[in-house]
């Protein structure tokens, strides 16, 4: 590597360079054109390294004449000035617009002179370090304390509680931002935070200290992150804080205090490990920082740090090989994430002993480890020296266009450009360098995290005989007869089949290669299977779908575990091989069998779901909706693989199926509500109160708490019934269209087709009127509707209701509308006859099956039946006993409840409990198993007549005219 200003510009760049010069020249005035040509040589280089920088001084080429008058590109120490620079081009402003533009102006103006210094090599890689995290903090900071002024001018000003004290908000800036190397073009990580509760004074009228606060970081938000004609200061990233999108948008001392408490993740901890309180230390930051330290820092020596960051790195490789990224040097092998790990596994493991390794800088921590002698001085010179190149390649690549990316480029003008700026003479010696710093890095990493290759065992020649000899089918037939495979010529046959197709798939040489080492292993367990050639069948549809993407081939290839899992996960199960054929991505998690068989608890889904969603560029709806979509299958396998190994009971699965969705289901309510109130605004009344005013309910599988595999989604939306006026935002809409949006957007974010594939159907018929409906009712007009229009099926559907998201009091008042309608007086011989021409209906148009075969949902005794009791007896007796009989709306528990009630025995209750439950695992087995809900007719025979016999006992000894002959 030679100077950069001694390597010419190619002919390439040379004739970029000219026409950018040609439309500066247009621009400028005589007096500049003469400035610009006395500096000539410098500007077309500036101009051809960076479609950024050309295009900031073409459009203002005033800009450019003042930073050449003043030698700005000469001076290393501007970061100083920038606070005061700020404060005095802000007073001026005297609108948010104002505000805007001035922020947005003033990073454009500083940013080019980074850009400048570094690409040119008037600068080191550390100098832009320093002043892009100090010019965003001094934006940060300055929008912060205008608008603060602002609405102290306009509410008042928050005094705390206890103390009496003015109350003024922390930030946190995390990430590289927190650690003083922000990239030259960078999302910011930011959490918000105030001392204490209290209220306004001061202002027109009291607003407490939490909407102050909150309608304040709004506010600060939009400053920084809005599009103008300007452009944005920055893209703002609120996700890490606690409870992510769906916490509060700023939270107090005590409750940080208890979320990191009870809640913070190890995740978290390596977050916090960079967090800096943005602007002068104070007392309140002080206090704050001191409090968070020991959920950061462990007092002990902590060995579990090295087991938490080994599985954020698998995730991290896992993105790397779903999102097909090649030539990332921040995810790939070796990358800038690498360094990161290295040096934080080594602070949250000592940091809690070593308050010297507690530091938030990386170059600064890499020299404190070697200080420490936790790094010899080889493996810190390689380190840092690594570290360094490729942050300086990082910030090249986004200085070229001011984009936020780490992948190097595939186009040859921008390769010239990163070459000639990095100061080599050719592509190939700049590859062949970094290719060194990552292999480097790359091996010091797997020292420290473990990440260690899993050894493969010989594969007996047989087997890979029979895949690279080629031999016809009728040949592998007696092969395989000698190794005693059962169905030796139906498994011959679909080898023979496969192979022939994988020779057609234009796989390529690392592809084949990956095959050839793959399928000998693969026949030497999949023989031992009692039905090999089913097996092999199910194999084949992945194999195939795979087959042209070399990374999921050497995935099972070179990883025995996850190959002996496909086959048992496959063996058991086609509905795994179907999901594992439509998303490969999922193969990943084949390779941690501990984490694949013990599914996500129950109560950790929202913040499992955070987490995955933290990689997800939170303006990128596609990535989102993929994400999502891609969560809800990792999460699925997990469920399938558990239940398949028995750790999981049928009751359990449902759980984990409904917790999952709901977990999804907020997230989904989330980012509409975010997207939806980015474009129009939020509604007067959310403005006021912080809260959605907005609720959904859960029917029929999900209400009930009985989710299945496949699963869709009945759902209502609710909202208060505060109609009147239009948002408030850019473009306002009337809050009863705002909410009808809302409602179609979930559906939209449910419903779409991404490569991962439709995240749920959701059903919507069971809202008032139907399908004729409006989408979202108040809860006003659903509860007229309930009462006075609905049918008694609907009134049998809210019994397995239930509210799974919502405002507090929206849901409050969704049970008590709930328990009204169900406990309503009715005449019980009319409600029976209701319920069993309900029944007769349905099983008139959706029963399946000969009459020696039993449908499970649909036949005499089957789960429908079952379903319909509770139903009846939650409708016939909620009156007398409502608190009771109301109270839940899965299965059950409701017979649990009649029992309590006095509606049935004990041994009534157990005998329905029994019978659904055994009726619900056969239609289970029988999902698992890839088949129809139809079985044979001698099956389950003692339970259905169970069931029977109470039927007529509950319901038909209540008709008016008993007919039997249905039975």
């Amino acid at each position: 590597m030679i100077s950069s200003h001694a390597i010419p510009l190619p002919l390439l760049l040379s004739d970029l360079a000219n026409k950018q010069w040609q439309r500066l020249l247009e621009r400028a005035n005589a007096e500049q054109q003469s400035l610009f040509l006395s500096h000539q040589p410098m500007l077309l280089r500036l101009l051809a390294l960076s479609d950024f920088v050309a295009e900031a001084v073409i459009s203002s080429p005033t800009m450019l004449a003042e930073m050449l008058t003043r030698e700005c590109y000469l001076q290393a120490q501007r970061s100083v000035d920038y606070p005061q620079q700020l404060h005095t081009a802000l007073q001026a402003a005297d609108s948010e617009e104002s505000l805007k533009r001035v922020l947005r102006q003033f990073r454009r103006h500083h940013m080019v002179l980074i850009a400048w210094r570094e690409l040119l090599g008037f600068a080191e890689v550390e100098e832009s370090f320093t002043h892009l995290s100090l010019l965003a903090e001094s934006l940060i900071v300055a929008a912060y304390d205008w608008l603060y002024a602002k609405m102290c001018r306009e509410v008042g000003t928050p005094i705390g509680r206890d103390s009496g004290e003015p109350q003024r908000m922390l930030i946190f800036g995390m990430g590289k931002l927190g650690g003083g190397e922000l990239n030259f073009s960078s999302d910011i990580d930011l959490i918000f935070a105030y001392p204490e509760r209290g209220a306004t004074q001061g202002g027109r009228r009291e607003l407490d200290n939490q909407s102050f606060f909150t309608r304040l970081g709004q506010q600060l938000i939009n400053a920084l992150h809005q599009q103008t004609a300007d452009g944005q200061v920055y893209r703002v990233d609120m996700r890490l804080r606690p409870f992510g999108d769906s916490g509060p948008l700023v939270a107090s001392f005590a409750a940080l205090e208890e979320y990191y408490q009870q809640h913070g993740r190890n995740w978290e901890r390596y977050a916090m490990v960079k967090a800096r309180l943005m602007g002068p230390e104070n007392d309140d930051g002080r206090y704050l920082m001191q409090m968070l330290k020991p959920f950061i820092y462990r007092r002990y020596v902590d060995f579990g740090a090295i087991d938490a960051l080994r599985k954020m790195k698998a995730m991290i490789v896992a993105e790397v090989r779903r999102k097909g990224l090649t030539d990332n040097i921040k995810l790939g092998a070796g990358g800038i994430r690498d360094v990161e790990f290295i040096v934080q596994a080594h602070q949250l493991i000592r940091g809690g002993r070593e308050p010297g390794l507690q530091v938030r800088h990386m170059p600064a921590a890499l020299k404190a480890l070697q200080q420490h002698h936790v790094l010899t001085d080889d493996e810190y010179s390689t380190l840092f020296s690594g570290y360094r190149y490729l942050r300086r390649v990082e910030n090249i690549l986004q200085e070229i266009a001011d984009q936020q990316t780490q992948t190097l480029p595939d186009n040859d003008r921008d390769r010239l450009r990163l070459t000639v700026a990095m100061g080599y003479a050719t592509w190939d010696a700049f590859a062949q360098a970094l290719e060194q710093v990552l292999v480097s890095i790359s091996q010091l990493f797997r020292q420290v995290i473990g990440e260690q290759e899993e050894q493969e065992s010989d594969v007996p020649s047989i087997w890979q005989d029979m895949w690279h000899s080629h031999l016809p089918a009728d040949d592998l037939v007696p092969l395989l007869q000698q190794q005693n495979v059962v169905e030796a010529e139906k498994l011959a046959t679909e080898l023979t089949q496969l192979r022939d197709e994988c020779l057609h798939r234009p796989i390529g040489p690392q592809g084949r290669e990956a095959l050839g080492k793959l399928m000998p292993r693969l026949l030497s367990q999949l023989v031992q299977d009692a039905a090999p050639t089913e097996l092999l069948s199910r194999i084949r549809k992945i194999l195939l779908h795979i087959a042209t993407r070399s990374a999921y081939l050497q995935l099972l290839a070179e990883n025995p575990g996850a190959l002996k899992q496909l086959l048992k996960l496959c063996a058991a199960t086609p509905l795994v091989a179907e999901q594992l054929a439509r998303y490969p991505v999922l193969l990943d998690e084949l390779l941690d069998p501990a984490q694949l068989y013990n599914p996500t608890p129950l109560d950790q889904y929202r913040d499992e779901l955070r987490q995955y969603l933290l990689r997800v560029p939170e303006d990128d709806v596609e990535q989102q909706m993929e994400a999502l979509r891609q969560f809800k299958q990792i999460q699925l396998l997990k469920i399938v693989a558990a239940d398949i190994a028995g750790a999981l009971p049928l009751m359990k699965v449902s759980d984990h199926l409904t917790w999952l969705a709901e977990a999804l289901l907020t997230e989904v309510v989330n980012q509409a509500w975010a997207q939806l109130t980015a474009k129009h605004g939020v509604p007067p009344l959310t403005a006021k109160t912080g809260e959605k005013n907005f609720a959904v309910i859960a029917y029929g599988k999900l209400g009930g708490i009985e989710l299945g595999y496949g699963s869709d989604l009945d759902l209502v939306f609710l909202h208060g019934g505060d109609h009147d006026g239009y948002t408030v935002g850019d473009k306002p809409v009337n809050v009863r269209q705002f909410y009808v949006r809302l409602a179609q957007k979930i559906i939209h974010l449910f419903s779409a087709r991404t490569p991962s594939g439709m995240l749920y159907e959701v059903d919507m018929r069971l809202r008032p009127s139907g399908d004729s409906g409006m989408l979202v009712s108040s809860v006003a007009a659903y509860e007229h509707y309930l009462l006075h229009e609905a049918w008694v099926w609907e009134h049998q559907a809210l019994v397995r209701s239930r509210a799974v998201y919502g405002d507090a009091s929206l849901l409050a008042d969704f049970e008590r509308v709930r328990a009204a309608v169900l406990s309503q007086p009715r005449e019980i011989h009319t409600l029976a006859k209701s319920v069993a021409d309900m029944r007769d209906k349905m099983r008139k148009h959706l029963l399946r099956g000969t009459a020696e075969q039993f449908d499970l949902k649909q036949g005499a005794g089957g789960m429908n039946e079952i379903e319909f009791i509770a139903q009846f007896l939650v409708l016939a007796y909620a009156q007398q006993q409502p608190v009771l009989l109301t109270r839940w709306s899965d299965n059950v528990r409701i017979f649990e409840s009649c029992v309590a009630a006095g509606l049935l025995t004990d041994e009534e209750s157990i005998t329905l409990k029994k019978a659904y439950l055994a009726i619900r695992d056969r239609a289970h087995r029988c999902t698992l198993s890839g088949i129809t809900r139809i079985i044979d007719g001698q099956e389950l025979q003692a339970e259905r007549a169970a069931v029977i016999a109470l039927w007529h006992k509950l319901i038909d000894a209540q008709l008016p005219e008993l007919d039997l002959s249905i039975h």
